[in-house]
């Protein structure tokens, strides 16, 4: 069964830290494009960073997290995560993971692509910055 799964949501006050967990199982992730978005309430989802856990190469989808959110892959553990440091109230959403297989797109590109272009999601992760 092909699953992704997020998790290390949670509760945190502006300025801490969390990191997210996104595992794949019924297939490798090295030949896929991971994403993180998240979606607020009543806004639509937005990409926020992506990488390519088969060269490693990334792309930060939003200008708003560039310099406080990394994003990295352990493909031993066909896992990619997501590091959000200096959190803001503004970054309170459901985070979701997605994997995609596009033939000769770069990351930056798959990165920005409609949310149809992405194979598998996951079921998202609250995360929640508030004092």
């Amino acid at each position: 069964q092909v699953q992704l799964v997020e998790s290390g949501g949670g509760l945190v006050q502006p300025g801490g830290s969390l990191r997210l967990s996104c595992t794949a199982s019924g297939f490798t992730l090295d030949y896929y494009i991971i994403g993180w978005f998240r979606q607020a309430p009543g806004l639509e989802r937005e990409g926020v960073s992506c990488i390519n856990s088969g060269d490693g190469s990334t792309y930060a989808a939003a200008d708003s997290v560039k310099g406080r959110f990394t994003i990295s892959r352990d493909n031993a553990k066909n896992t990619v995560y997501l590091q959000m440091n200096s959190l803001k109230p503004e970054d309170t959403a459901v985070y979701y993971c997605a994997a995609g297989r596009p033939p000769f797109v770069a990351v930056q590109s798959m990165c920005v692509a409609p949310l149809g272009a992405w194979d598998y999601w996951g079921q998202g992760t609250q995360v929640t910055v508030s004092s």
